[in-house]
């Protein structure tokens, strides 16, 4: 199972973590581990949810998938950065 940040005025899937890992969301950004691996700056806890015990979709990348809670859903507008 995984965790994935959510932008919530867009619904986007923006990350996905393994369930273990540490996800603390703060007023100013989203800190990733515990100690400190990653700091996600442009989120924090009034823009963003965290969801927990998910699967994403085999293919997932950020921003491919909107994520309401309980449904993935392909965004229509997601371009491939490697085509």
């Amino acid at each position: 199972m995984s965790k994935t940040i959510v932008e919530n005025s867009t619904n986007l899937s923006k990350f996905v973590y393994d369930d273990a890992k540490v996800i603390t969301m703060e007023a100013t950004r989203i800190v990733i581990g515990d100690p400190e691996e990653l700091i996600i700056a442009c989120h924090n806890s009034s823009d963003s949810t965290v969801y927990e015990n998910v699967t994403a979709p085999a293919d997932w990348a950020g921003n491919k998938y909107t994520f309401d809670g309980t449904t993935w859903t392909l965004n229509p507008n997601w371009v491939d950065p490697d085509a």
